[in-house]
């Protein structure tokens, strides 16, 4: 070969090289010089501290369990402004205290993700549940209530049958539901209260739990919702508080002791959240005047708040994600 043919044919290879390089660069550089959208407009910035109600609140009281619909004002619990990107797509979850509440608002963006949703809650609470179901059904998604008091280990027992019967399996189960009842001194909790508030918040959770496990395959979640409560207990709160101790502490046993099965065990700890627990109860008059002007935002929160944790610790792309307890408090609390 001439050395002028050596030119030539170093000249063809590199054009063929530098038209390969051109062709894979092109769509990047497409889409970064493509013109923007109304729909990639940024979102503006919202200011957390003002975003939602401050105290002081007017006084008000329900009987236990009490109702999100007749709370003044009314929580947020993601009706309108939860936006889905199918993060949840043919899942299906079972979420106890689904009719209101953290419950409320992980049924809402589970369904808007594109989960399947069965909620329970007790049949005094009948009227908030009616409005989950037409939320999930608005969706284009299953939905499946369960009316019952989780006291009740049969009834347990029954929950998570109906729940795979009726989605058709299951593979997310949140533990939400909680009772708690405000007494000034342990002096003023009965033994019957103190029954009532362990069965409902650790009994629970160990029976559905337990029931549920056999039909759980590798990718599954449990999701427990433990409180700030198991790190700073309040005075008041002595045997709620002792309950969501005990709930971070079987997110952590029970993360480990699954893991190796491949299913994900983890939970999230709200700080002061607007929801009946308070007006039914759960704070006195008092204490729900200023309720969550103690801390850094100088509000309490909304269920809307932290729909997006409980839907992060559901998804797929959390994988890594286990035996974690993930805060939202506004900057008060734990962890």
């Amino acid at each position: 070969m001439t050395e002028q043919d050596k030119i030539n044919r170093r000249r063809v290879i590199g054009g063929i090289g530098a038209g390969i390089a051109a062709a894979a660069v092109s769509p990047v550089l497409a889409a970064d010089n493509s013109s923007p959208t109304s729909d990639s407009a940024p979102a503006e910035l919202v200011d957390p501290t003002t975003k939602y109600p401050k105290p002081p609140f007017k006084g008000q009281s329900q009987p236990w369990p009490g109702l999100a619909g007749q709370m003044d004002p009314r929580p947020d619990h993601g009706e309108t402004s939860y936006k889905g990107s199918g993060r949840l797509k043919g899942r299906k979850a079972l979420i106890t205290g689904g009719d209101s509440g953290m419950g409320r608002a992980a049924a809402i963006a589970y369904a808007r993700e594109g989960a399947d949703v069965a909620i329970n809650y007790l049949p005094a609470e009948e009227a908030d549940a009616r409005e989950v179901i037409a939320l999930i059904k608005a969706e284009g998604r299953k939905a499946v209530a369960i009316p019952g008091d989780l006291r009740d280990e049969a009834f347990c027992q029954r929950l998570v049958s109906q729940a795979i019967q009726q989605l058709g399996g299951l593979d997310i189960v949140v533990s939400n539901a909680a009772r708690q009842q405000a007494r000034q001194s342990i002096l003023d909790v009965s033994s019957e209260d103190f029954d009532a508030t362990m069965k409902t918040n650790i009994y629970a959770p160990f029976w559905i739990i337990k029931a549920a496990l056999p039909s759980l395959k590798p990718g599954s979640v449990i999701i427990g919702t433990t409180s700030e409560q198991a790190y700073d207990p309040s005075p008041d709160l002595y045997d709620y508080a002792q309950t969501k101790a005990a709930t971070m502490n079987f997110v952590k046993s029970l993360a480990k002791q699954l893991g190796p099965k491949g299913i994900r065990v983890n939970g999230v700890a709200p700080g002061p959240i607007w929801t009946p627990l308070q007006v039914s109860g759960g704070a006195t008059q008092e204490k729900l005047k200023s309720f969550g002007g103690q801390t850094p935002m100088g509000r309490p929160g909304q269920p809307a708040e932290l729909a997006s944790i409980y839907v992060q610790l559901a998804a797929s792309d959390a994988s890594y994600a286990t035996g974690q307890v993930y805060g939202a408090a506004g900057g008060s609390g734990q962890p």
